[in-house]
């Protein structure tokens, strides 16, 4: 005996104690998915037959299903679940996260249970209570789906409860093992020759007269709803969209004008508004047989489809992400209608909520319903109804190439209710997501973070670091929208064992070697400062591409994502010359963008750090060259007196070039090539190695020929630690 269940579902358990309840839980599903509430007394009183902690243990059941559900897992609640008051709390809970309530009855007669129950030590109640549970379980047999439990499975022998076997059935909006690749078309509403010159721009073979469509490249069809009304052939529509799907070319959700219309067909009572009767006078020439499988057809289609393995979300009005994948009346109306706030606007329609700016979901949600000039993404949804009907266009969204389609309205066929067509403003205006960036979501960072990561997994930021970072970012950073990109960065090799000698080439190869990286790759490395520079083709540019506006042509900033440059002046005119350097090298169209993003060294090292020379290195200079000389001068009295501080004096003296060479801190090289430097400046070469106690040596201002250079270690995996980088 099959009983049938949806893969999503809440699953109560209802009969006596003795029935033999938890046997069947154990038998037919996974001990994860049991929530017995014996096992939750045990939880909160050490004894799963206390009595007294029934309402506790309750509570930590519900909260647990609460959790399951939530994450799309099945629950089973194992317990008598005789009473409705036991059980309204069951169904109120699978209604809230759309999910269906299944009950599997166990009507045993009374005899076996008394009979199991006196060779179990445990239950030392008397018959009267199974009697009792017998009887309030007889008078809510037949009320079961009065209650909400959309399906009723009801065991009545030993022998049936043996026999019987659990089926679980996706859930038909569950299509994860559809991979695509799908043409997603948005809402046709009757513009058939519209229709057939996109499939045809798609790459789709069509015969208009027969309405058929064959599709090429191994490619599905996905109709948005909203096929029907206000356009000139919604019967052709209607049979071309209808054969795709009857020959497995196409899928089809339904739209709230197909819903209504398949409701007039039916001989309900609805308003014959917005493009009804249009529809029901082409209808009208056709056979009665038409009509009721258009009625047919339209009650089959499904609220909405998960697809690729939970990547894509198709619905006609779109898809909140804790409706995606679940089947309920309320999930229904989202796909159907969207999410309204009850108020009208000046108009007398609804003002629609918008749920897609409150959208995180992993899952892309495609939906229309909603006509907009363009399609835009925001945080990973897309509206594609362009309002053919209207004079607009008819979109595909081609996935999962995110690629959109388009074709012209042939005419305007219907004047919208709300105007959607904005009119036209010179320059580039920016989009949605922008827009909707300009403004930061706290909940978004604050609080603890896991971010999954690509290359190295899942990273957990902590709370107080989540609260230091938005901080920095706040008052430091470089406007977000620009930090496109963050470069990683590489620790230095252990201290090296080397007397005097603050880091050697030994202990990097021998870190490389112990974490068994065979071969290193040594690249040349230039003292420069690590920067990051995004430059656009023009201001337009930067407003469409980044929806920045009033900022000049691009930044450029450091790996934290400060800006580089404290003087605006000069940052302009450098982002200028990189800028003219890639229009005179036929950048932009060569790869065919209006910015680019370079992740580079900016030298000389000066260059970034002349504030941080002036203000610390300088002082430390100056303190050397003050006090060194000092315990020079007394160690070299001492040397003349004949005390053997040979060693100690190299070691004081030393330092003093060191010192002179802090104390000289340069001007940077300026954008025009030329140097500015101090009259005594002149070319230094660095130490090969550095020293312990000191700062990584200062390369003098030299030409670009004579620059010193450093090198710094790569290889080709990918580790995930921080390895060394310069020594």
């Amino acid at each position: 005996m099959n009983l049938i269940i949806p893969d999503l579902s809440l699953v109560v358990l209802v009969g006596v104690s003795g029935a033999g309840k938890s046997t069947f839980a154990r038998r037919h599903f996974k001990p994860t998915e049991i929530l017995s509430s014996d096992y939750c007394r045990g939880l909160v009183s050490d004894d799963e037959n206390s009595q007294s902690t029934t309402r506790d243990a309750f509570e930590v059941l519900h909260f647990i299903a609460r959790k399951r559900l939530a994450a799309g897992k099945l629950v089973v609640v194992d317990a008598t679940n005789v009473q409705p008051d036991a059980r309204k709390p069951l169904v109120q809970l699978a209604r809230e996260f759309h999910c269906l309530p299944v009950a599997i009855v166990l009507d045993l007669p009374e005899r076996i249970a008394e009979d199991r129950n006196k060779v179990r030590p445990d239950r030392d109640f008397g018959a009267h209570v199974v009697r009792q549970q017998a009887q309030q379980l007889k008078r809510s047999l037949r009320g079961l789906q009065r209650e909400g439990f959309r399906t009723v499975h009801v065991l009545k022998t030993p022998e049936e409860i043996d026999a019987a076997v659990i089926e679980r059935q996706p859930l038909w909006n569950n299509r994860r093992d559809d991979h695509g690749p799908f043409d997603i078309i948005g809402d046709v509403h009757g513009c058939y020759d519209e229709l057939v010159a996109l499939l045809r721009n798609l790459g789709h073979e069509v015969d208009a007269a027969a309405a058929t469509v064959r599709i090429t490249s191994g490619r599905k069809l996905l109709f948005l709803g909203d096929l029907v009304d206000r356009g000139p052939k919604t019967p052709d529509v209607l049979r071309l969209v209808m054969n795709a799907v009857a020959s497995g070319a196409a899928l089809c959700v339904p739209g709230n004008h197909d819903v209504k219309l398949m409701r007039k067909l039916r001989g309900r009572d609805v308003q014959v508004t917005h493009g009804l009767a249009e529809s029901l006078e082409q209808l009208a020439a056709e056979s009665d047989a038409f009509r009721r499988d258009v009625a047919d057809f339209i009650d089959r289609l499904v609220s909405h489809y998960v697809l690729d393995d939970g990547k894509l979300v198709v619905a006609h009005a779109g898809m909140k992400e804790s409706m995606q994948g679940r089947g309920s009346g309320t999930v229904r109306e989202f796909a159907l209608y969207g999410e309204t706030t009850g108020e009208t606007d000046e108009l007398g329609l609804p003002v629609r909520h918008n749920w897609a700016a409150e959208y995180r979901g992993q899952a892309m949600v495609v939906y229309g319903h909603t006509p907009v000039p363009e399609p835009e993404w925001l945080n990973r949804t897309v509206d594609i109804d362009t309002g053919c009907v209207f004079g607009g266009r008819l979109t595909a969204l081609r996935y999962p190439e995110r690629e959109f389609v388009a074709v012209d309205a042939l005419r305007t066929y219907a004047q919208p209710s709300r105007p959607f067509l904005a009119p036209e403003v010179p320059g580039p205006v920016p989009s949605a997501q922008q827009q909707h960036d300009d403004v930061l979501d706290i909940e978004d960072v604050i609080g603890k973070r896991i971010v999954s990561t690509k290359w190295h997994g899942n990273v957990t930021i902590r709370e107080e670091n989540a609260a230091a970072a938005l901080e920095v970012m706040s008052r430091f950073a470089a406007n977000p929208k620009w930090l496109i990109y963050l470069p990683p960065t590489m620790s230095p090799c252990a201290t090296s064992s080397s007397d005097g000698l603050l880091e050697h080439p030994a202990e990097a190869f021998a870190y490389y070697r112990h974490e068994g990286v065979a071969r290193v790759i040594c690249e040349e490395k230039h003292m420069g400062s690590r920067a990051v520079v995004v430059v656009c083709r023009d201001e337009e540019a930067a407003l469409r591409s980044f929806g920045v506006k009033g900022e000049g042509i691009g930044t450029c900033f450091t790996r934290t994502g400060r800006r580089f440059f404290d003087d605006a002046r000069v940052e302009a005119d450098f982002l200028t010359r990189i800028r003219d350097a890639a229009s005179a090298a036929g950048f932009w169209d060569e790869f065919e963008t209006d910015w680019l993003c370079l992740d580079c060294e900016l030298m000389p090292w000066s260059a970034k750090a002349q504030e941080l020379l002036k203000q610390q290195y300088a002082a430390v200079g100056t303190s050397a060259r003050s006090t060194l000389a000092c315990q020079a001068s007394a160690l070299e009295s001492a040397a003349a007196r004949g005390i053997d501080v040979a060693d100690l004096l190299a070691r004081t003296t030393r330092p003093q070039g060191h010192g002179r060479r802090l104390h000289r801190c340069l001007p940077p090289l300026l954008l025009d090539g030329r140097f500015r430097r101090r009259s005594q400046a002149r070319s230094l070469p660095p130490p090969r190695h550095r020293r312990k106690g000191s700062h990584r040596s200062t390369a003098r201002m030299a030409p670009p020929d004579t620059r010193p250079s450093r090198r710094r270690h790569h290889h080709q995996h990918s580790l995930p630690h921080r390895r060394p980088h310069r020594y």
